[in-house]
């Protein structure tokens, strides 16, 4: 018995019909994404404030230190977080000026620096966090994670707009 198509019932060659007019039409079709430009998308990307501040190098060698050498378990941990309550950008305005312990230890861990960068990168939490600040992915030196589900990220150079020359 031949099954006969009728109008009510269409057939694979009138799906694959109707799927590529959908496709031609698409192109024409403003897209509804909203923009990284509208206000407020950073913030609820990042999805908590990003605090700024500046210190030298030698107020906490120890600690940015510390941070360095726990560089390949943060980036991991860059990798694993999907939520930040607290995100504090720590600018090291003097970093490259003379020889520190925190400059041979960013010298030693350099190539895994690097990799916390490419993590960063791709994260849009951590990633849109630096860039709302205008931050250089090159200028991070390091982050460490804290106990309250915060993120401290040392930076080397000035904080953007406070530099007076």
């Amino acid at each position: 018995m031949n099954a006969i198509r009728t109008p009510e019932k269409p057939g694979f060659l009138h799906l694959v019909l109707l799927a590529a007019l959908a496709v031609a039409v698409a192109p024409g079709s403003p897209l509804m994404a909203q923009g990284l430009n509208t206000e407020g998308t950073i913030d609820a990307i990042v999805g908590s404030d990003v605090n700024t501040n500046e210190e030298a190098v030698a107020d906490d060698e120890d600690r940015i230190v510390a941070a360095i050498e726990k560089t390949p378990q943060n980036t991991g941990e860059v990798r694993r977080r999907f939520s930040i309550d607290r995100v504090d950008i720590v600018f090291l305005p003097d970093f490259g000026d003379e020889e520190t312990a925190v400059e041979a230890k960013a010298a030693e861990f350099e190539s895994q620096i690097t990799e916390l960068r490419n993590e960063i990168q791709g994260s849009a939490i951590f990633y849109h966090a630096l860039d709302s600040r205008s931050v250089l992915l090159n200028d991070v030196i390091a982050l460490e994670f804290g106990d309250d589900n915060g993120v401290t990220i040392f930076v080397a150079g000035h904080e953007p707009g406070t530099q007076t020359e």
